[in-house]
């Protein structure tokens, strides 16, 4: 049993939590490099399936990315995100294009259980917090960090605010969980910034779900060492540098 489906979680046997990601553009499963839209493989036509399959392996939440909402500014698959929550039997979370209280209030009334806020964590700190007062730990807020500063607009927007100090500014708002990509480590296969990583887990004391870079095993035993709650991993499960049911034995102690 891999440690999300296991109950209670004891630090001692149950580690990192691993979540696969599904990103979606046009319709497609498709993974991005560094987060650059020009630089796209798609690995299949048919998300929902994608995520069926993941659950079949043992994945206990599914990642969500609207890649398209993401650079517009609205969500823009919803019919594909809502088959997929209906059909999938475990949690998901979704990030992309949710700017708005109308849209915050649309997904969870869909059943995805925990929404991400990117750009919005940084452009509407009034939203953030309402969003909180109201949904609690269904709220999380995605630090895209390109050499420590965060990205906006589906990573297409640099600004010059650091991604620790977003964090604990998000932190007074009432956000309770985070998660930390790297853009220059995304689908690279490389290895997460295990250094910005650190300190974030560090200094919020929230938890943390590590994204950006993840390829081997030893790569999540690292994170699980530095204190991560999980690890998002897309590229390097499709492409194969990761087997998903030797990556669940691996945190399961097994």
């Amino acid at each position: 049993m891999s440690p999300c489906c296991s109950g209670a979680v004891n630090r001692d046997e149950v580690n990192v939590e691993v979540i696969p990601a599904v990103d979606i553009r046009n319709g497609n499963c498709v993974r991005l490099y560094q987060g650059d839209y020009n630089q796209e493989t798609v690995f299949s036509d048919d998300p929902v399936e994608v995520a069926l399959e993941w659950q079949s392996l043992g994945a206990c939440r599914i990642h969500i990315v609207d890649l398209d909402g993401a650079a517009s500014g609205e969500v823009s698959n919803l019919d594909i995100i809502k088959k997929i929550a209906t059909a999938v039997l475990v949690p998901t979370q979704l990030g992309g294009g949710i700017r708005r209280m109308e849209t915050v209030e649309q997904l969870l009334k869909m059943g995805i259980e925990r929404l991400v806020l990117g750009t919005a964590a940084v452009e509407n700190r009034e939203l953030v917090a309402e969003a909180c007062r109201r949904f609690g730990e269904s709220i999380i807020v995605s630090l895209d960090a390109r050499e420590g500063w965060i990205a906006v607009d589906g990573w297409q927007r640099e600004t010059r605010l650091h991604a620790v100090e977003t964090a604990k500014s998000a932190a007074e708002l009432g956000v309770k969980r985070f998660i930390y990509t790297d853009i220059n480590r995304d689908g690279t296969l490389t290895e997460p910034n295990f250094t910005a990583i650190a300190e974030l887990i560090n200094t919020i004391r929230l938890p943390v779900i590590a994204a950006g870079g993840i390829s081997s095993l030893l790569h999540l035993k690292m994170l699980d060492q530095l204190g991560a709650e999980a690890a998002i991993i897309g590229k390097a499960l499709y492409s194969g540098e990761i087997n998903f049911k030797q990556a669940l034995a691996t945190v399961s102690g097994m």
